[in-house]
């Protein structure tokens, strides 16, 4: 549940700053921090299955290292999705 989280946050704070640095993709505060949000959770999965993250989670306990790269996994994600989406509504629209 901690990992899910982090990665949700992770990814709300990557749109927030994608939109920031590419203006071009900014679809609105709260448009940003949910495609972002949805980034950070489906690349957090990826990253965290990719690197057999949550292991001591599984034992009981809490994995700093294993938080630390959701939340990295999930901005990083977040902010690549926020901008593809941002660019691709922008273009829709206009």
């Amino acid at each position: 549940m901690e990992q899910l989280l982090a990665q949700i946050v992770g990814g709300g704070l990557g749109g927030v700053g994608g939109a920031k640095a590419m203006p071009g993709s900014d679809m609105g505060g709260l448009g940003n921090m949910l495609a972002g949000a949805v980034g950070g959770v489906g690349g957090g999965q990826l990253i965290s299955g990719l690197m057999g993250a949550g292991g001591a989670a599984a034992a009981g306990g809490v994995d700093l290292g294993a938080m630390a790269a959701n939340l990295v996994g999930g901005g990083v994600a977040g902010l690549v999705v926020q901008v593809v989406v941002g660019m691709i509504v922008k273009k829709m629209r206009g």
